[in-house]
């Protein structure tokens, strides 16, 4: 003990200790230069390794490494599940005749960033709160006959939660083939006994990567965002609705206020499809049920695009750059958080400065205080350049849609922050319809009658503390 404890008062091994902590941060600095990330994450996060050392360090080992373009599945695999897809190969022809010019760039855009194809032909339903959304997805689950394939970031096991859990434990001994994607941390609270009961009763339910260790460091930072279900090839359900009852009854700020999307139509075979390589990403056998191929239900067309750290590009970002580049009337964005990328971000104000109607609209109280001084950040800017900012009152607005115009509008799980852009597995649907973005367009002036707009005057004259503390998160905001 003597002599351990004499080595450890030696002097070479104090200096021993800081050349190894120099190393570290000095190297850690090296990686993130020589990945020639975004400068102003770089940035980021070399302010926090200068400022706070040893915390940046931690910091970046958890949440700040790269797996941009892994491959999520074999191509032999991913052969197999768009064999049937030949038939609806996109024919921009046609879609001339339906479609404005900037719509179809933007369709391009999304099949050569994702391969994804356009379907026309779906029919849509559009759910603003969570009683007629859940109610929907409640009839539809009973109704299931054959599959249900069912994805969400957060599984509360709460009451409806519970309702959901029991629907699909009595499909399940009805010989429904079930199959339940989680994300491990979105539902980490979530108790054990709640997944095994869907686990004794048969039921495929797996947590996307699993937070575990020795590799918790390699998965922690990476988040399975999606909200997705599909019902026997016929019926699918994509948005930004979790399963929790806070979509219901609310909580202490009140009902959280989302929008998700009902389909049915070809469109279902691009749901399908992405869970399908989520699910073998995780190491399950291909999933290879059929799919109704029934087109032409209704007018509606609809491409999904998904996006994630594995991505070559981020897809969904630039698609929504494209789109912003593309308006020429207005720009309507409902966000809960809103961290846009530099490019985004000028995007905007190019928009309003050339007078496009331009309107944002985040809670007023966020779920969380870091996120929200880190979004007001972002407002005095945008409202030097004509961007109209709203503050939602009504609760917790925790919608991610956009609406560009009169054709063109999207629903899905992808906020307007780096987080979504760059880290978590996403999924958006892009929906070309001058009905449904008729109808998206009711539903943000409604909310807007619940919110306040926010005067640049007043705006300035808030608490310098409040001003310096957005400000200071806004530095971080890369890596929130």
């Amino acid at each position: 003990m003597d002599t351990i404890q004499a080595f450890i008062n030696h002097p070479l091994f104090y200096w021993s200790l800081v050349i190894l902590y120099v190393f570290s941060i000095v190297s850690t600095i090296v990686i993130i230069l020589s990945e020639n990330r975004n400068p102003v994450k770089s940035l980021a996060w070399l302010t926090i390794l200068i400022l706070l050392p040893l915390v940046g360090l931690i910091l970046y080992f958890f949440f700040g490494r790269n797996i941009k373009n892994t491959r999520m599945i074999s191509r032999r695999d991913k052969r197999k599940l768009k064999k049937n897809d030949i038939q609806w190969k996109i024919d921009y022809n046609t879609l001339e005749d339906n479609l404005s010019t900037e719509s179809i760039q933007q369709i391009k855009l999304t099949h050569s960033l994702t391969g994804a194809l356009f379907y026309p032909g779906n029919d849509v339903k559009i759910y603003s709160n969570g009683k007629e959304k859940f109610e929907a997805l409640v009839e539809d689950l009973l109704n299931a006959t054959k599959y249900i394939h069912i994805q969400y970031y957060i599984f509360e096991s709460d009451e409806i939660g519970n309702l959901i859990k029991n629907i699909l434990i009595n499909k399940a001994t009805e010989g429904v083939k079930v199959r339940v994607i989680y994300d491990h941390i979105g539902s980490i609270h979530v108790k054990k006994r709640f997944i095994n009961d869907m686990r004794n009763a048969g039921i495929e339910i797996f947590p996307f990567f699993k937070v575990a260790f020795p590799p918790f460091a390699t998965r922690i930072n990476w988040r399975n965002h999606r909200k997705l279900c599909i019902i026997d090839g016929e019926i699918g359900y994509i948005g930004g609705m979790n399963i929790a009852d806070r979509y219901i009854k609310g909580i202490k700020n009140g009902v959280w206020r989302d929008c998700h999307m009902r389909i049915v139509g070809p469109a279902i075979r691009t749901l399908q499809y992405s869970f399908a390589v989520d699910w073998s990403f995780m190491g399950q056998p291909l999933i290879e049920e059929d799919i109704n191929t029934i087109s032409y239900i209704s007018n509606v067309g609809l491409q999904m695009a998904t996006s994630g750290p594995t991505s070559q590009w981020p897809n969904i970002a630039f698609i929504f750059h494209k789109a912003i580049a593309n308006a020429k009337k207005r720009i309507y964005i409902q966000t809960p958080y809103f961290l846009p990328t530099e490019n985004l971000l000028k995007a905007l104000q190019s928009a309003a400065l050339a007078k496009v109607d331009v309107r944002i609209m985040i809670p007023r109280r966020p779920d969380s205080i870091i996120m929200r001084h880190a979004s007001f950040s972002y407002v005095q800017e945008c409202l030097n350049s004509g961007i109209k900012i709203y503050l939602y009152q009504a609760g917790m607005l925790h919608s991610k849609t956009m609406i560009i115009d009169n054709e063109f509008c999207t629903i899905g799980s992808t906020n307007f922050d780096f987080r979504s852009f760059e880290h978590n597995f996403e999924g958006n649907m892009f929906i070309y319809s001058k009905e449904i973005n008729q109808k998206m367009t009711d539903i943000f002036n409604n909310d807007s009658s619940q919110s306040i707009k926010i005067n640049s005057a007043r705006w300035r004259k808030r608490p310098i503390f409040d001003k310096a503390l957005a400000s200071l998160l806004r530095l971080l905001s890369p890596i929130l």
